[in-house]
């Protein structure tokens, strides 16, 4: 089969061997496939991964190793984890599989991933897209679901004023995400034609020439992965108010950490979350990821997929099997 692999570089491959599921597991065809950093981060070396990249995808269910034959036929879309089943297992008695020490990840630590045109991943980590979600939105799911991972660690009230900053994917589905739930957010970043996707679809959007950086926001959500952007989200909090981090932050200079305990702010590490939340809000009509979407490439251009996906406005790149 073909597929994209990572081993010591970027390549497409055309005679793959096709996986065989396990007992317990789907065989996935893969109609549809999103390219996300990490996987471009993997090809300059992170996590030591190798093997077929890949973790957000949409596909149909061609055969299932188990009694229960009920998904075969059905649109799907994989959480990118599954633990170890251990009954003595905390994480997987959670269904929170991220978290198990024994974990295997989509495309990033121990397990084939989806760009490919097969795949196969336990039936519990597997759920059925909607039919009323195109291909083009159940794609997002992961980072959507990562978006409301913020809900599940923490209460937003009403009144709260949010602040989300960066405007890259992440930041524009993470004030999406929370905008559709009638919260008070704001979107700050540096670019007007991505802050405009979200003005779009009712989100308060700034320039972050133009923010005043006050410190009155009761949550401010970093998603810029910079330093710079890590102190700005700092001095936007006010005093007992939460920053949740969304990117993961790789200083290469000193800053300074001590308005987090002059100020008493909790600091809220926050990363992959539930898929079924993510589906229920995509059924729901309340967010549109079209104008995310920068480019469709078929699986036999996916190098040039991955240079676009490095371009400076490129939001999120798809590949089509």
């Amino acid at each position: 089969m073909k597929a994209v692999i990572f081993d010591k570089e970027l390549k497409l491959v055309n005679d793959y061997e096709k996986p065989i599921p396990k007992t317990g597991e789907a065989l996935v065809r893969v109609t549809l496939a999103g390219i996300c950093n990490t996987d471009y981060e993997i090809t300059k070396g992170y996590m030591g991964y190798v093997g077929v990249l890949g973790h957000e995808a949409v596909g149909v269910v061609e055969d299932v190793n188990s009694d229960d034959k009920s998904l075969i036929g059905k649109r799907v879309v994989p959480e990118i984890s599954y633990g170890c089943k251990d009954s003595a297992c905390p994480w997987c008695a959670e269904k929170n599989y991220r978290h198990c020490p024994d974990r295997h990840t989509l495309g990033i630590w121990r397990k084939d991933g989806v760009f490919a045109q097969y795949f196969t991943m336990p039936v519990e980590v597997l759920f059925e897209v909607p039919d009323n979600v195109p291909d083009k939105q159940a794609v997002f799911v992961e980072p959507l679901a990562a978006a409301l991972e913020i809900n599940e660690q923490l209460h937003i009230k009403p009144m709260d004023k949010v602040v989300v900053l960066g405007d890259g994917k992440l930041g524009l589905i993470t004030a999406l995400a929370l905008n559709s739930q009638n919260l008070d957010v704001t979107l700050v970043g540096k670019h007007q034609n991505k802050l405009d996707i979200a003005k779009a679809q009712g989100v308060k959007t700034a320039l972050l020439s133009d923010f005043p950086i006050e410190k009155k926001y009761d949550v401010v959500v970093e998603a810029t992965g910079s330093v710079s952007g890590f102190e700005t989200s700092l001095a936007l909090t006010r005093p007992r108010g939460v920053l949740v981090l969304k990117s993961t932050v790789a200083a290469t200079k000193e800053f300074n950490l001590a308005p987090i305990v002059i100020d008493e702010i909790t600091v809220l590490g926050s990363r992959c979350g539930q898929f079924p939340p993510a589906l229920r809000l995509l059924e729901s009509g309340k967010v549109d990821f079209s104008a995310l979407i920068s480019g469709e490439y078929a699986v036999d251009n996916a190098l040039e997929a991955f240079e676009k996906n490095k371009e400076k406005d490129t939001l999120k790149v798809l590949l089509t099997f």
